[in-house]
């Protein structure tokens, strides 16, 4: 009796485990099918993965415009120099003792001094009024000193920190550091950053209805195959199981199409933008999309396709009762 009852035990664990190795194999098969059935309705798939890969292209690229926005606006968060306007009663003595004591501090990296004479001098040849100057008594114009901040202190609160540290200095009377135009940049980034998130969030919406709304169709299209199955003993899972994946692959091909769409773009406007850095001298080069920025795309559209193909298996697939006669 003890040898059948461990005959019997054995045999169940026997089944468990080929139980268990089959499920991965009837995913598989059942995965491949899905695909197959997408492939017998090539128009219909084709417009869905159309419809999806232009809708999640739209945020994607908009991201793209702006991760490229934030590369420039890295460059320019820095302060290049800071002006100190010196009072106009300071001497060519105090003033060259100032220059020394602010090449002693450790946050500064260059320090240019223009005297009061050569201020006047570059204005004459700048303005054109050189012989309207020539009328005035005494020289307007103070002597300036031009401060370059280290590379450790030239973003903008370091920056600051410094320029108040010079204002201190008894011999300078204004203090100049203009980032107001830096602060407009980032609020104006920030917008568009939200723009970005709420069109991708409609966008996104609007995949798992059209996803939804395919494989709706697709159900009514196998209403009679379905109740069959259900006549027969076939569970919801099992039935549902083909239509998840339908919507996975549309996902998935939707996914990669964004992608392309994408690359395309950023290749054909790579050409403009580099006609548009020669002339301002830059090395500029648009950023495409990231590997993983890539494999993230797709994983979200993978998600809205499976959400869609959920929400309508869910619904309609469980109305469908095989009929009694």
């Amino acid at each position: 009796m003890s040898n059948n009852l461990h005959s019997s035990g054995l045999s169940q664990r026997t089944s468990f485990l080929r139980r268990l190795l089959s499920l991965p194999i009837r995913h598989l098969q059942q995965a491949v099918g899905s695909l197959g059935d997408l492939w017998r309705t090539p128009f219909t798939s084709v417009m869905t993965v159309f419809v999806l890969g232009i809708s999640l292209a739209l945020p994607a690229t908009l991201h793209l415009f702006v991760k490229n926005a934030q590369q420039v606006s890295e460059q320019w968060d820095s302060a290049s120099q800071i002006t100190l306007f010196l009072k106009l009663s300071t001497t060519e003595k105090s003033a060259e003792n100032l220059v020394k004591r602010i090449k002693l501090y450790s946050d500064v990296s260059d320090v240019r001094y223009i005297s009061a004479k050569q201020a006047l001098k570059e204005f004459k040849i700048l303005s054109g009024f050189g012989e309207s100057l020539e009328y005035l008594d005494e020289n307007p114009l103070p002597a300036t000193i031009l401060v370059s901040p280290t590379e450790r202190s030239s973003q903008a609160s370091a920056a600051n920190e410094l320029l108040v540290k010079l204002k201190q200095e008894r011999e300078v009377d204004q203090g100049k550091l203009d980032l107001e135009w830096l602060t407009r940049l980032e609020a104006v980034a920030h917008l568009i950053e939200d723009i970005v998130i709420g069109v991708a969030l409609l966008l996104c919406m609007s995949v798992v209805l059209i996803v939804g709304n395919t494989i709706r169709l697709a159900i009514l299209n196998q209403k009679d195959a379905i109740a069959v199955m259900k006549l027969v003993g076939a569970t919801d899972s099992f039935i549902q199981r083909p239509f998840l994946y339908s919507g996975m692959w549309y996902g998935v091909f939707g996914g990669l199409l964004s992608c392309l769409s994408v690359a395309i773009l950023a290749q054909y406007l790579t050409g403009s933008i580099s006609e548009l850095t020669d002339l301002y001298q830059s090395n500029f080069q648009l950023q495409g999309l990231a590997f993983n920025e890539a494999l993230l795309l797709i994983a979200i559209a993978v998600t809205l396709g499976l959400a869609g193909s959920y929400i309508s298996v869910r619904k309609h697939i469980r109305a469908i009762e095989p009929n009694a006669d």
